[in-house]
């Protein structure tokens, strides 16, 4: 019986630490993002609230009920409707831009972090838009879910353990 030949070893390519993006430089991401997600509300947001000032200054004009009624309910719904917009604006932008070719929003590309799975590969759209409505939950907690970000181990915030993300050094 011939002894099996001894394999070499398989080479494997050498891979750098991992370095986890903080609570602070995570803070300023969010922070810009926020500037930039609220200049675009503001400008959403002026224009359905005057219409809304006008249906109710001419609701209070018009003597005849049944016009304040329709002018009222016109201003409410351009109201509503604005905010609806601004909500699925600021989830569209967080979830197609960290689970686009850049992973990150430009807040976060401005920072040089970028969004993750588990093993450093880009997230999907769907696991993008769990991470987002997750940071809800984070918030609800009195913010204890974003400052997990600040002591746990992969610096991971609660909505970022959800969706089985990390957020990166690029």
């Amino acid at each position: 019986m011939q002894p099996t030949p001894v394999q070499p070893p398989i080479s494997v390519p050498h891979r750098p630490p991992v370095r986890y993006a903080g609570f602070w430089r995570r803070f300023v991401a969010h922070l810009i993002d926020q500037i930039l997600v609220g200049i675009v509300a503001f400008m959403v947001l002026i224009p359905a609230l005057a219409l809304f000032g006008l249906g109710i200054g001419a609701a209070a004009v018009d003597e005849d009920p049944e016009a304040m009624g329709g002018f009222f309910i016109a201003a409410l719904m351009a109201y509503f409707g604005a905010i609806l917009l601004i909500v699925v604006a600021q989830w569209l932008y967080y979830a197609l831009m960290e689970s686009s070719s850049k992973q990150a929003t430009l807040g976060k590309l401005a920072l040089g972090i970028v969004v993750t799975d588990l093993n450093g590969n880009r997230i999907s759209f769907g696991r993008a838009t769990g991470r987002y409505f997750g940071k809800i939950v984070s918030g609800m907690i009195f913010a204890i879910g974003y400052i997990m970000a600040g002591i746990t181990e992969r610096k991971q915030a609660l909505h970022d353990i959800m969706a089985s993300c990390l957020v990166v050094l690029r």
